[in-house]
């Protein structure tokens, strides 16, 4: 337990010498990490507590925090969007909000865009790019349209792009429909999420559009509201075509403001643990993930033969 202690002291004594550049968080079996964003009544975000305002619980049981900062660390995000038949009206407003998120990008943060539909596509196709107007230029010029609405496919494939990734890991999801042709359902999904440590965050906004025969009008499938609240992103439910490019924007600020917690994991039974913050300050809200899958069972000697 020594050592378990040792080496989280020293992750967290680095993130308050090195600069920006070198202040991914390296996930390791020694520290379970937990990005939390905190706000007040008014939805502004709280960036002046200190570790001692932070209580943490893996099981319900209070766990010594090892790791703590509120600096700014970079990330490596996938930003994909809905361009299914439904956003027909909406597609160049959705880019444009997009685009604000793109503009908010440091040099040290890597991103790649997507785009789903009947197809899932995801640009560039190898290295994440901190490229801004190549990033930009693939929202303007790559994204193709389609019809169906294969919604918990695209969050999957988008965490398949971030598997190796170290550091941050995040998923920002526009949709204004539901799920219409995925394989995969929110569950599994979310289990993947889970396992892989990857924060979603789910913008929804409802649309109209006309079908052939009549007009309909969308609602953003709850599902992706589910699997932001679990793996600590957030969940914009927009009512207006103006809010989408703040929403983004929000995004941004709330990833540069995220607190940075670590504990040892308790024990290595390979199972998912529940996970509980707490702030020890009033009128305050908190996002962070709410499980994570403990490493495994260090094999003995018995079973090692």
């Amino acid at each position: 337990m020594h050592n378990v202690s040792s080496a989280a002291a020293l992750i967290a004594a680095s993130l308050f010498v090195l600069p920006l550049a070198a202040q991914r968080i390296k996930v390791t079996t020694q520290t379970v990490p937990l990005f939390v964003t905190v706000t007040d009544d008014q939805r502004r975000l709280v960036t002046d507590l200190v570790q001692e305002d932070f209580a943490v619980f893996d099981n319900g049981k209070p766990q010594a925090i090892t790791t703590f900062s509120n600096q700014p660390t970079p990330f490596t995000v996938v930003v994909m969007l809905d361009t299914s038949g439904s956003m027909t009206l909406n597609l160049d407003l959705v880019k444009e909000a997009a685009e604000q998120f793109v503009l908010r990008l440091l040099p040290e943060d890597r991103a790649k865009i997507g785009a789903f539909n009947d197809k899932i596509q995801i640009f560039p196709k190898d290295e994440f790019s901190g490229d801004r107007d190549a990033l930009i230029r693939i929202l303007k010029n790559d994204l193709d349209f389609g019809y169906p609405t294969r919604l918990f496919d695209a969050v999957d494939e988008s965490i398949g792009a971030l598997r190796g990734v170290e550091g941050r890991r995040v998923v920002i999801t526009f949709t204004d429909g539901d799920d219409t042709a995925s394989r995969l359902g929110r569950g599994d999904v979310l289990e993947r999420a889970r396992i892989e440590d990857v924060m979603i965050y789910g913008v929804g906004m409802e649309s109209e559009f006309f079908n052939g025969a009549q007009r309909v009008r969308t609602r953003p499938d709850r599902g992706l509201k589910t699997l932001a609240e679990e793996t600590g992103g957030g969940f914009f439910d927009l009512k207006k075509k103006e809010e989408l490019g703040p929403a983004f924007t929000r995004i941004a600020q709330e990833l540069r403001t995220m607190y940075v917690l670590g504990f040892a994991p308790p024990v290595n039974d390979g199972k998912v643990h529940k996970l509980e913050v707490k702030v020890r300050r009033p009128s305050v809200s908190i996002r962070a993930r709410k499980s994570y899958v403990a490493p495994p069972p260090t094999p003995t000697s018995e079973t090692a033969r």
